[in-house]
């Protein structure tokens, strides 16, 4: 169950940092206001699953799915480049985030 709030807390994460840069700057409401909310509903997830997957794992794969996700959100929405190198980095996070979760002995399957 902890793995699946993890998941959750870093797809809030996403979801903070993609309005994050639709506030722009914070000077819109609505962007903001689901920043705050996104980001303190990620914060309060990720602390959950810290209850029994390790501080270190946790952080890793929490980080790991925000860049990611984030870096997909910036070339599906923003126009971000997304070069052969990029790809490809983004694909050793991915595979180092899967290795993290099945070398982890903290947390539920």
């Amino acid at each position: 169950m902890d793995w699946i709030l993890l998941i959750a807390a870093g797809l809030f994460e996403v979801g903070f940092a993609t309005c994050l840069k639709l506030s722009e700057n914070f000077t819109r409401l609505w962007p903001t206001l689901a920043f705050m909310a996104s980001g303190a509903a990620s914060f309060f997830l990720l602390s959950l699953a810290m209850r029994t997957i390790p501080v270190g794992t946790a952080y890793a794969v929490w980080t790991g799915m925000g860049a990611f996700g984030t870096a997909v959100v910036g070339i599906a929405l923003f126009k971000d480049p997304a070069n052969l190198w990029r790809v490809v980095f983004l694909g050793t996070l991915v595979l180092s985030v899967i290795g993290l979760r099945f070398t982890s002995t903290g947390g539920s399957p």
